[in-house]
């Protein structure tokens, strides 16, 4: 019996460790846009750089980035390819995250992509956004210090868009947000908010745009500063 009792706390915090990990584990399963952030520092950390802050307010911005092209897949990539002016971090992204605007930092690094049809952000990361030598630069960049991502599909299907933002602010001073937490927004999902943001928050069904296309849409487009 005494054994017992000197063996229970050792007990106690091996499942307390075990329930921390597990929930840990679920919460970057069930957001796409966690899971992709989490490919993303695997990479990292497998070339010996830095591991980056996963800002939840970055990640919000991340989200109204893409809102921004408004289902316009064309508008990604190829000869087409815009991006939102960069005023709208100020006057749109931020409020719309709540994120203070006085503590917007530089963004240094951005990857964008559209795609007509669901693909896991495992892949979405290593087949899409990582296509070519300027994606790679941008990833490896040594300035970053933060990342935000979000992802969302559109009218409850496709297309679905991904993006990832970096920049070189300060955690815990860099888009900081009133209360603490991001405002959550549907549809989409971005990472770093702890929430768990799945098929119920960002319908996979197929629609007749995925019918309507004529070959598979992948495009991606990448920005330096």
């Amino acid at each position: 019996m005494a054994t017992t009792f000197l063996l229970l706390p050792s007990i106690l915090f091996f499942f307390a460790s075990a329930s921390a990990h597990i929930h840990y584990v679920a919460r970057v399963t069930d957001n796409p846009a966690d899971q992709l952030v989490a490919a993303l520092n695997n990479n990292r950390t497998a070339k010996k750089e830095s591991t980056l802050y996963d800002n939840p307010g970055l990640g919000c911005i991340a989200l109204q980035y893409i809102k921004a092209y408004q289902g316009d897949c064309g508008a990604v990539g190829g000869d087409d390819a815009k991006k939102p002016p960069d005023s709208q971090f100020a006057d749109t992204f931020a409020p719309n995250c709540g994120v203070t605007a006085s503590t917007l930092s530089q963004i240094t690094g951005r990857l964008v992509a559209c795609q007509s049809k669901y693909v896991e952000p495992s892949k979405v990361f290593s087949e899409i956004l990582m296509k070519d030598s300027k994606s790679l630069e941008i990833l490896y960049d040594k300035n970053h210090t933060e990342v935000g991502a979000g992802v969302t599909g559109t009218d409850g299907g496709a297309p679905y868009f991904w993006c990832v933002l970096f920049s070189n602010g300060t955690r815990n001073s860099s888009f900081t947000v009133e209360g603490g937490e991001a405002k959550i927004t549907r549809p989409g999902c971005f990472s770093g908010a702890n929430d768990v943001c799945s098929s119920a928050n960002w319908p996979r069904s197929i629609t007749l745009w995925s019918y309507i296309a004529t070959a598979f849409i992948a495009a991606a487009y990448v920005f330096g500063l």
